[in-house]
């Protein structure tokens, strides 16, 4: 079993433009995420998705691999598929966030582990919440499993909901997970769920995810207790470099 790691990166981004190429303690942030990315035991290779001239380069620069991907893309699992049909030889597709500057190379590993099982199709992280902050962010999709760690549903809102208990004792009196979003796909899976075309609860919760649950796939869940910090606009940079 192949498994490649795709970092996908764009430059244009609403809230922090060309942050692929923002200077972290002296690297840029897609070079560390691509460092990270080959420190995990069981990709065999990584390569960073792009639809930006700059970033190719600049990749190619620092001595890691980059493909030229289209600008049409809505998604990153979009871009992986791309990948998947230019650099054949893979059985699986790994897609790493391009923008977690110090992802832990375990939960690339712990990932790649759920495709042990033949029948894992699709798979993705959630870890634990631990704080009101995140329980009630609807930037930080929650994710309800069933009994055998797959995702039953994933939302903004805070689900599942606690009949009977004020909303400050949620969390102590149920266990919520987060979504993590980092993605792996079985190669004719990941061509598939690219042709689906955008479901309601897509539209409705802004969540990709939620198209391949409403076209009958099954996600494969492993729990992680690895935080990680994705890094989305300018504030979240300098919040990141203060923690580290």
């Amino acid at each position: 079993m192949r498994i490649l790691g795709v970092i996908p990166a764009r430059f244009a981004s609403t809230r922090f433009p060309g942050k692929p190429l923002i200077d972290i303690d002296g690297k840029s942030m897609i070079q560390r995420v691509y460092e990270q990315a080959l420190k995990a035991e069981k990709l065999d290779e990584v390569v960073v998705a792009t639809d930006d001239e700059r970033i190719l380069m600049h990749v190619r620069e620092f001595g890691g691999r980059a493909l030229l991907t289209a600008d049409t893309h809505q998604s990153g699992t979009d871009r992986c598929a791309e990948v998947a049909q230019k650099l054949p030889g893979f059985d699986i597709i790994i897609n790493i966030q391009g923008d977690e500057p110090f992802i832990n190379p375990k939960q690339i590993d712990l990932l790649c582990s759920c495709f042990a099982e033949a029948e894992t199709a699709l798979a993705t992280l959630v870890k634990k919440i631990n704080f009101e902050e995140e329980l009630y962010n609807p930037n930080s999709p929650k994710v309800v499993l069933n009994k055998n760690s797959e995702a039953i549903y994933f939302s903004r809102a805070t689900i599942p909901f606690v009949r009977g208990k004020e909303a400050s004792d949620w969390l102590q009196s149920n266990i919520f997970y987060k979504h993590i979003g980092i993605y792996g796909y079985r190669i004719d899976t990941l061509l598939s769920i690219t042709q689906l075309p955008v479901s309601l609860l897509e539209k409705t919760e802004a969540l990709e995810q939620l198209r391949w649950i409403e076209n009958g796939y099954r996600i494969k869940v492993a729990i992680t207790d690895i935080e990680t910090a994705a890094v989305d606009t300018p504030e979240d940079l300098k919040k990141v470099l203060k923690e580290r």
